[in-house]
């Protein structure tokens, strides 16, 4: 299986002939994430997971392209969108199995983190791909008894602090972990918070492996 890392939390999925992509939002390369995609899979809300000025026209475009989302999401995304999409945006459960686009997809239900107490708390759901990566979108959960080779670990976001994201490497115990969330890093904040990392995570057992936009893993 291929990993492609995209800017800030989107990323693609190959195997077999079958892709999937998760969280394609406003500060991602959307055209190229979904080029040939066979399903959408998002986290939560946020614009910078989903665009839906980008995804939505696109999703009316390709009729053989299936989008799944928490079921609040998905039913205000069949509002807005054209009337032959609407029975292709699928509500996804938390706490479930199901095969998405071939792919195996482990549902962890809970919510955004706290960004404030006056910013409305929104649906979000983690995602275990494959029964291997582990895609926790805007949330620092650890499912009791999550088992995961590859984390993809948000590393900066309004919600976050440094220790927080060390401690989430650190509990998750991932073989590798790869960044997601880092597109309001500049190079040198990125710096400081991967070194930290690579740190940390080599004491507890994880191998932190930074990726820029474009870079792809195989899995």
């Amino acid at each position: 299986m291929k990993m492609t890392k995209y800017t800030h939390s989107c990323v693609r999925f190959e195997k077999e002939g079958s892709v999937l992509v998760l969280d394609p939002g406003n500060f991602s390369e959307v055209e190229e994430a979904l080029r040939d995609a066979d399903a959408i899979l998002l986290t939560h809300e946020h614009a910078d997971h989903i665009d839906r000025e980008q995804v939505l026209p696109i999703l009316a475009e390709r009729r053989d392209l299936q989008l799944y989302a928490p079921a609040a999401l998905a039913a205000s995304l069949r509002n807005e969108a054209a009337d032959d999409a609407q029975d292709r945006i699928h509500d996804v459960d938390p706490n479930t199995v199901q095969q998405i686009a071939g792919f195996s997809v482990r549902s962890f239900g809970g919510q955004h983190a706290l960004i404030h107490p006056l910013i409305p708390m929104v649906e979000n759901l983690a995602y275990l791909i494959e029964d291997r990566i582990y895609h926790p979108g805007d949330s620092f959960t650890v499912p009791s008894g999550l088992k995961a080779e590859v984390l993809l670990v948000p590393i900066h976001a309004p919600w976050s602090k440094v220790g927080e994201v060390i401690d989430f490497v650190i509990a998750v115990g991932a073989q590798t972990a790869h960044p997601i969330h880092d597109a309001l890093l500049n190079g040198k904040g990125r710096g400081i918070v991967e070194k930290h990392l690579e740190r940390f995570g080599e004491m507890y057992g994880t191998s932190y492996q930074p990726l820029a936009p474009g870079d792809v893993v195989d899995l």
